[in-house]
């Protein structure tokens, strides 16, 4: 059953750019909701990736594999990495443009008992930071794709735990186009950010 204090987002919530929705999601809570139970986090890292952007799946065109990115904006984008592993995005800009927000990394704040069995870890800092592992921790796979953001049971944003963000940019990490485009955006100072100290000064 959905936790009282979190509240899901409406769509006058979240911008329709994908700078802008990088950056607005720093804070924000990432809910899932299986029949194991609710797991949730905040989302303390994001990635921006740009139309016309060579580092973004949608570079090369419209796919079965990456629709949901040319869909309506704030609809779930999963993609499997090295055959094991699950990266989840929020598709975000007007229908028809292909681009998304890569999520990096989350504070876990609900369920972590289910979480450290999902992901076979005992601390708390490393559940969910990455993109792979925080999908593991929160059952996100391909099923999750093209998911409504706003209005699914399963697969939510909530704003009930935000507070005040100090938020950071860097290149952004493991890419190997647009290298230099300094388009990852991450909570200053929180110890749940993801990637090399070099790229995460306070």
């Amino acid at each position: 059953m959905t936790r009282p204090s979190l509240k899901r987002i409406g769509s006058e919530v979240l911008p329709v750019e994908t700078r802008a929705l990088a950056r607005t999601l720093l804070g924000c809570v990432l809910v899932r909701e299986t029949n194991e139970g609710l797991v949730a986090g905040r989302i303390v890292e994001t990635e921006a990736y740009l139309p016309n952007d060579p580092a973004c799946h949608a570079y090369r065109g419209r796919s079965r594999r990456n629709a949901t990115l040319f869909g309506p904006p704030h609809r779930a984008y999963v993609y499997q990495i090295y055959g094991t592993s699950f990266c989840f995005n929020v598709s975000s800009e007007i229908d028809g443009e292909g681009a998304g927000v890569l999520i990096r990394a989350l504070e876990p704040i609900e369920g972590l008992d289910l979480m450290r069995r999902r992901r076979a870890a005992r601390g708390v800092r490393d559940l969910c930071r990455g993109p792979g592992r925080l999908c593991r921790a929160l059952a996100i796979d391909r099923s999750c794709d093209g998911i409504d953001l706003f209005v699914h049971p399963a697969l939510w944003l909530a704003d009930g735990a935000r507070k005040r963000v100090r938020a950071q940019r860097s290149p952004r990490i493991g890419v190997t186009r647009a290298t230099e485009r300094r388009l990852r955006y991450y909570e200053a100072g929180s110890p749940f950010v993801s990637g090399p100290a070099r790229l995460n000064p306070p």
